[in-house]
């Protein structure tokens, strides 16, 4: 009696998966990247972003190297409580709202403190920058005689006409571009299999006969 050895059949599914090319592990990568992407981009709401300028002013008593040291210092605490607690007031905000939405920075070379606020609706952005600035003035003019320094508005803070925050394009190409270096670093990582050319693997005639012969 003679028995026929097969080779065992693979799943046709993993067949034409193995045969696909690799470049279409990058194009997936980028295609589901990209939606991503541009649906979070159209999901978020914009985001408006205003700032309003003060500068430190040396008095008759004082020198620009001091209002550039002052202007660091108030810089910092422009958005703590002692400052926010007041320009909560102004803001028509909680003070949690300022301090997760306002932002400080100062210059190493002009006795400069921008304050910036997020928000989105673009009108309360500009309200929240002039409300801390606002505040910050009023801190420094507190303290005018020991320091020497006053605070005085430069730049009001206005409304803005178009969203600080990224468009569903260009978040989408940042979700293509994440994607398809996603899909290039499975590619370099996968387990490699050698001798492996999807069709079923034929036994050597040797082989066949030596089976032929213990049947």
């Amino acid at each position: 009696m003679t028995e026929t050895l097969t080779a065992p059949r693979r799943p046709a599914a993993l067949s034409r998966a193995r045969t696909l090319p690799s470049w279409t592990l990058i194009a997936a990568g980028v295609l589901a990247g990209g939606l991503l992407g541009g649906g979070y981009g159209l999901a978020k709401p914009p985001t408006y972003a205003a700032t309003s300028y003060v500068v430190a002013v040396p008095t008759a008593k004082s020198d620009p190297a001091s209002a550039l040291g002052f202007a660091q210092a108030y810089g910092r605490v422009a958005t703590q409580l002692a400052v926010l607690g007041d320009a909560q007031v102004w803001a028509g905000v909680p003070v949690r709202t300022l301090q997760s939405s306002v932002q400080a920075a100062t210059s190493p070379d002009a006795p400069m403190v921008a304050i910036t606020a997020t928000s989105a609706r673009p009108d309360l952005a500009a309200d929240m920058a002039n409300a801390v600035a606002r505040a910050l003035t009023r801190h420094a003019s507190d303290t005018k005689a020991e320091t020497n320094v006053e605070l005085q508005q430069f730049a009001r803070a206005t409304k803005p006409t178009s969203p600080s925050s990224a468009s569903p394009s260009v978040t989408g190409l940042v979700g293509a571009s994440a994607g398809g270096l996603l899909g290039g670093l499975v590619l370099l990582v996968r387990p490699r299999r050698t001798g492996e050319s999807g069709r079923p693997s034929v036994p050597s005639p040797a082989v066949a006969a030596d089976a032929h012969g213990q049947l």
